[in-house]
């Protein structure tokens, strides 16, 4: 419960239904993909489908506008996942991809297992 409500307050990424990254998310989803994974912080997420990651970016004051960006994984280069230490509250997830040279990255709640399950999806995905 403290996990939860400290990552509330840091912004920290947990594992959500996919239904909580809001109806712009749903709506980018084609009918016949699947969502394998959710994470949500306190404005932004992102998903783990069967075919790509979809990454919702909450932008101006009061969050209404949203970039929903999505990156097939046949573009993804490389990933890492740095798991917190003694006193460090999260993990970090790490994304690069051919479009550009600074990684996508997501701060995930230690503790949770949202960075392994991450990790293990896109080591699956991208194993070719």
């Amino acid at each position: 419960m403290l996990g939860k409500l400290l990552g509330a307050v840091t912004g920290d990424a947990g594992q959500v239904a996919p239904e909580a990254l809001g109806e712009r998310f749903l709506q980018a989803l084609l009918p016949d993909e699947t969502v394998l994974a959710a994470f949500r912080t306190v404005r932004d997420g992102f998903a783990l489908t069967d075919w790509r990651l979809l990454i919702m970016d909450r932008q101006g004051v009061t969050g209404s506008k949203t970039a929903v960006v999505s990156v097939p994984y046949r573009s993804v280069l490389r990933f890492s996942v740095e798991t917190g230490g003694t006193l460090d509250l999260d993990e970090e997830l790490r994304i690069w991809d051919r479009a550009g040279a600074d990684p996508w990255s997501f701060s995930l709640r230690r503790g949770g297992g949202a960075a392994a399950l991450a990790q293990r999806i896109l080591s699956e995905r991208l194993r070719g």
